[in-house]
């Protein structure tokens, strides 16, 4: 285990650490921009250019290897300009709208330009002008005027994705962010899955669906598990006003990290659409007469017409009221017993055990069969599969997974 010295400090560095894992394990900050902990190291940003006593030039923390006896100055003045420097020549080419931009407060340059001090320069030079959001691909925004050829959507997308859409196409000051031979994101075999988005430390990358919803000040974050499969995925639902805006992953998630499947990024939209079932439906002729007439009365419970495929709103988008049929002369309600009747949790639960007992009792436990979902959780389908062998007393169940 090599003996270094950081700023004054002894550490034992593990064998094979590079100067910026060294110094971050033990808690002294060295500023990055094209580093991330997931990937490989590139040192194509100079921002981690520190001080390493006898060589002959700043060296690159996320790329040199520490040494026994190693001597590393982080903050050596000509380390500090360098850094300074490499800012003004990123912002010379860089839009000045922050005050705009999506990613304000959740920007990495911008957290950077702000701890070195950095003015925005005067620059009467060439500067890129791409299209803005070029590409059709539903869910990935791109804006390439803010690129800083940091390469992390690169090799996210290449390192963790396994898809290698991303490069960089031409050389010099024409250096650009391209998928696949300069093809369109899907004709360059994009998953949309949305990972290069997560990795990209700027702008330049951005979630289609949340333009304009949110920025990071204006949301409240809160963990939950994806509900698409049984793989058990967390992620951040960015809510604003009561409504999803957007989901980020995060680091913290044990199971996946980073990333997300398309579904689990950006297939949030369900929760708030108007067709989405919030309460069960019931069958009329299932429910008891008295305890439909009450809650009807009452409205606890709604109509919502016959059984087939249930709309909501018209072709004009005007919301269509529940199905009730005209009211006879005495003032009673002629309902279908075929009607689908909105009611609550306890009662159609209730109407399930009990269709279920009744089975059970006429025709035993080879009346039932079962299939389970990879949409729940490994606990959800044990009791699923105890609540088939044991209450329903039947060996028919299987998963949907199997087949």
């Amino acid at each position: 285990m090599p003996h270094v010295t950081i700023n004054g400090h002894r550490i034992d560095a593990p064998h094979g650490a590079t100067i910026l894992e060294a110094a971050r394990g033990a808690g002294i900050a060295i500023p990055t921009l094209c580093h991330h902990p997931d990937l490989s190291n590139v040192g194509a940003c100079r921002m981690c250019v520190v001080g390493v006593h006898g060589a002959r030039a700043l060296q690159t923390a996320c790329t040199t290897p520490v040494t026994e006896g190693m001597v590393v100055d982080t903050n050596t003045p000509e380390a500090v300009e360098t850094r300074k420097f490499v800012l003004e020549m990123l912002l010379t080419d860089h839009p000045n709208d922050c005050m705009a931009c999506e990613v304000n407060g959740d920007c990495e340059l911008q957290d950077l330009v702000y701890d070195y001090g950095v003015k925005w320069p005067e620059h009467g030079g060439k500067r890129h002008e791409w299209e803005i959001d070029p590409d059709p691909n539903p869910f990935i925004f791109i804006d390439r005027n803010k690129c800083i050829l940091c390469s992390r959507c690169i090799r996210a997308c290449g390192e963790r994705q396994n898809r290698d859409v991303w490069s960089f196409a031409f050389r010099g000051f024409q250096t650009k962010l391209v998928a696949g031979a300069d093809q369109l994101m899907l004709d360059a075999g994009c998953e949309s899955c949305g990972q290069c988005v997560a990795y990209c430390p700027v702008g330049a990358l951005y979630d289609k669906m949340s333009l304009g919803k949110g920025r990071l000040s204006q949301v409240k974050k809160v963990r939950t598990t994806c509900s698409y499969c049984g793989v058990g995925c967390n992620f951040d639902l960015n809510v604003r006003d009561g409504k999803i805006v957007r989901v980020t992953s995060t680091r913290e998630a044990p199971v996946n990290g980073l990333a997300l499947c398309v579904k689990g990024r950006y297939g949030y939209d369900y929760v708030h659409h108007p067709d989405r079932l919030t309460r069960p439906l019931v069958r009329a002729k299932w429910l008891r007469a008295e305890m439909l007439e009450e809650n009807l009365n009452n409205n606890h419970w709604a109509v919502m017409g016959e059984a087939g495929k249930r709309q909501t709103t018209k072709g004009d988008g005007q919301a269509i009221q529940p199905l009730v049929e005209a009211p006879i002369p005495d003032g009673q309600m002629v309902i279908s017993p075929d009607a689908f009747i909105q009611t609550d949790w306890d009662t159609a639960l209730d109407v399930v055990a009990r269709k279920f007992a009744q089975e059970k009792a006429s025709h035993g436990g080879d009346a039932f069969a079962v299939l389970a979902s990879a949409k729940c959780t490994n606990e959800e389908n044990f009791l699923i599969a105890k609540l088939t062998r044991q209450l329903l007393a039947t060996n028919s169940i299987d998963h949907c997974a199997r087949l």
